[in-house]
This record gives structure tokens, C-alpha cells and sequence, in this order.
């Protein structure tokens, strides 16, 4: 409460924003899908922030914290890799020490970003227990944290977890809102119909519903993964659809649950998006009916990735693709003008999606 208050440290912040990060992120008039869906489609074009998504936004605002708290370690956990790499980078420019949980699948699944954290002097900690993926990572790293909380900040990945984890990365996020705002009003002279973004734990989303909440005409939509099969337990994440109210890592919110009321089981192609809860924001967002809340297939995601990559030359991280698809699918339903939160760059899934999805799409063997 007192440091975002403090004008040193917002200074320094906003200095590593514009010099560091690259903000403001430009807004991007997609023609040609929106020609073909007959809609104005808009990226709001986090994928080209420094480490290659939003994440890097909090990560900052949360090293230089720790850092003026005293601290000497920044851990954290990750699934896709993104925050991972962010944390990293964060962590060298304030020259602190960083660890790195990660789920043994998602090692091997986003194999580029850790090779980045390496590279960047983190320690990535192998997860092996579970399904060993982010919810087993944010266990771990819970667990590590706990071990010596006294010069260790757990540098959280998401707007989830107890208080005040998800205000303080929905702050530093916000920027991602504020900005967008500004430029579509400066683009388009009026705000968007709709603002799209996928929701894992959420932080990508909260950033951009952040500056839009207060325009009722604004229609908010976040898309979660319906994965392999929406109906069975364990093929799909969507937590705001099929989840109830559960507590988990420390915050009560939507859950997916098994008969024991523990955490379920879950699965997506993206693996920033295969958690078993979701931010408490976002709980209390769709309760009141001011977000509307849709999912999406890995095939949907997976169309929409090679389409945005095709027809506008941005290849998407598979999260972001979820949220493009929604998109899509909007604007050929309801026409209006639709913004995108393209949260990251897909470079990550590159090599994933030429072993798995390469036949399906025309890539060469």
C-alpha cells in the first residue's frame, strides 16, 4: 500500500515501462480478418513487449518491491513458460537471485523458454509429482516459499493465490487496460463493443478488463480452454464453467473439483491456461454479469493460431490464439468493433505445434 503511493518507485517503474519493456504497446488494426469476418478487429499487442508477453508488466512492479523489501530471492512457479522468463529477466536487472518451478510436462513442452531462464541465470526446479504441470508448480513453489519467507518473495504468476497477490498483480496489469483505452479512442474515436482475452488464473485478462469495467456499453469476454472435450473431467481447464466454489493455494474461488472436493484434474493444449482455479476476481466478475465467460477447443485455438499467423503475420502463444478464436467468432455473429489482449508471442510453441499439429496444417514433415 505504501509503495504504490511512493513516486521514486513509480517513477522507476514507469522508466523500465517505456525504456525497458517497450510501452506503450501499439494497438493493431487486423484488415484482413476483419475484411473477412466483417468486423473491426483490434491486437492490443502485448506479444511484443520485452520477453515476448504481458507478464514482464507485474514482474517488474514485483522485483523492485522485493527488493526494496530487503529481499535476496525471487521464486515463482510457470506453466508456459512466459512468467518464468520474465521473472528471470526481472531478477538480473535488480540482480537478485531467482527459482523456477516448473512441471516436468511443461519443461519439456515449452523447452525454448527454458533454455531463456537458463540462459538469464535463473534455476528452474523440475516438478515431478502429479501431472506434473502448473497447478503441481504453484505447489511447490508455495512450498518453497514457506521454507524461508523471510528473504525469499514469492513473486506470484497470476491474479490468483491469497491476498494481496491478485490486487498487486491486477495493478501493475492495469497498465495493459489504460493504454489500450487511450488508443482506441485515438484510433477509432470511440471505445471497442467488445474486449477479448483468455483466462487461465487471469492476469492477462484483468489487465485489459481493468480499463473498460466502468464502460457498461463495453461487452468484457473471457475465454477459457475447453481442451480436448468439454463434458469430460480432465480434458479441459474451463474453471468459471464447469468449476465451483473451492479453495485452493491459499483463495476461495471457481474450482474444478473432484468428488472429494479436491482439485481436479485438468488439461489444455496451452499450459499457461491448465489450472484448476482462476483468479477471485474473475469469480466475482462473472457472479455479477459483467463478464461473459466462453471456452474454447484446442482445434478452435489451434485454427485461430495459423490463421492470425497466415493472414496478418503474427504468430500467437496457443493462449492468446484462444482468445483470437472467441474473436473470430464474435465478429461473425455480432460485426462491431472486437480488441483482442494478444497476451504473448507464440515463438514458445513453435516446435510443439510442428510435432503435433504440423501434418494437420500443411507444415512440411
Amino acid at each position: 500500500d505504501a509503495i504504490i503511493q511512493d513516486r521514486g518507485f513509480l517513477d522507476e517503474l514507469a522508466g523500465l515501462y517505456r525504456h525497458y519493456v517497450g510501452r506503450p504497446s501499439p494497438v493493431f488494426h487486423a484488415r484482413h480478418l476483419s475484411g473477412k469476418y466483417g468486423a473491426g478487429l483490434y491486437l492490443k499487442r502485448e506479444d511484443l513487449n520485452h520477453t515476448g508477453a504481458h507478464k514482464i508488466n507485474h514482474c517488474l512492479g514485483e522485483a523492485l518491491l522485493a527488493k526494496r523489501m530487503g529481499k535476496t530471492r525471487l521464486i515463482a512457479e510457470t506453466g508456459a513458460g512466459q512468467h518464468g522468463v520474465a521473472l528471470a529477466t526481472a531478477a538480473a536487472l535488480v540482480g537478485m537471485e531467482c527459482d523456477i518451478y516448473m512441471g516436468e510436462v511443461d519443461i519439456a513442452k515449452e523447452h525454448p523458454n527454458v533454455v531463456r531462464m537458463h540462459i538469464l541465470g535463473a534455476r528452474v526446479v523440475p516438478v515431478g509429482h502429479g501431472r506434473r504441470t502448473l497447478k503441481e508448480a504453484v505447489d511447490a513453489a508455495f512450498e518453497a516459499y514457506l521454507r524461508d519467507p523471510v528473504n525469499q518473495f514469492y513473486a506470484i504468476g497470476s491474479v490468483v493465490g491469497p491476498h494481496p497477490f491478485p490486487r498487486m498483480v491486477r495493478d501493475f496489469q492495469s497498465i495493459v487496460g489504460n493504454e489500450a483505452r487511450e488508443q482506441m479512442l485515438e484510433m477509432t474515436g470511440r471505445l471497442p463493443d467488445h474486449v477479448v482475452a483468455c483466462v487461465g488464473g487471469g492476469s492477462n485478462a484483468m489487465g485489459i478488463f481493468s480499463g473498460f469495467l466502468d464502460d457498461e456499453p463495453v461487452a468484457l469476454h473471457g475465454v477459457e480452454p475447453a481442451g480436448r472435450d468439454l463434458e469430460v473431467p480432465g480434458e479441459h481447464a474451463a474453471t468459471l464453467t464447469k468449476g465451483r466454489p473451492g479453495v485452493m493455494h491459499g483463495f476461495k474461488s471457481y474450482m474444478l473439483q473432484n468428488d472429494a472436493g479436491e482439485p481436479g484434474e485438468v488439461y489444455s493444449v496451452a499450459s499457461g491456461l491448465d489450472y484448476p482455479s482462476v483468479g477471485p476476481q474473475h469469480s466475482h466478475l462473472k457472479d455479477i454479469g459483467r463478464v461473459n465467460y466462453h471456452t474454447i477447443s484446442d482445434r478452435e485455438a489451434m485454427d485461430a493460431f495459423f490463421e492470425l499467423s497466415r493472414a496478418e503475420g503474427i504468430i500467437p502463444a496457443i493462449e492468446s490464439a484462444h482468445a483470437v478464436a472467441q474473436a473470430t467468432r464474435l465478429a461473425a455473429d455480432k460485426g462491431g468493433v472486437i480488441l483482442i489482449n494478444l497476451s504473448g508471442r507464440g515463438d514458445k510453441d513453435i516446435d510443439f505445434v510442428a510435432k503435433h499439429y504440423g501434418k494437420d496444417y500443411g507444415l512440411p514433415g
